[in-house]
């Protein structure tokens, strides 16, 4: 298979015996038509290639919406959480 990929993007190549591969397209090298390739995953004789994902890095949070959590953990703010009442589930 083939995907499309962009400057800064990073892609993954995944075989069936577990190896994985993540590199960042900027670093994979040109090469003109009269080449045979660039290699980016080196298998054994045995082991094929059943993967080429690309990486979708996590959305970054602002720091406005973190709040603290429980133990010191921070957790981002979401307006469809439940809020809890402190009074609520305390019987007495």
């Amino acid at each position: 298979g083939a995907i499309q990929v962009q400057e800064g993007e990073e892609i993954m190549l995944i075989s069936d015996q577990g190896t994985l591969v993540r590199t960042r397209v900027d670093e994979v090298s040109s090469s003109g038509r009269n080449t045979q390739g660039v290699t980016l995953i080196k298998l054994a004789k045995d082991e094929t290639l059943v993967g080429l994902e690309r990486v979708q890095e996590p959305t970054p949070v602002d720091e406005d919406e973190l709040v603290e959590g429980e133990e010191g953990a921070e957790v981002a703010e979401s307006a469809d959480a439940p809020v809890a009442d402190a009074e609520e589930g305390s019987e007495e």
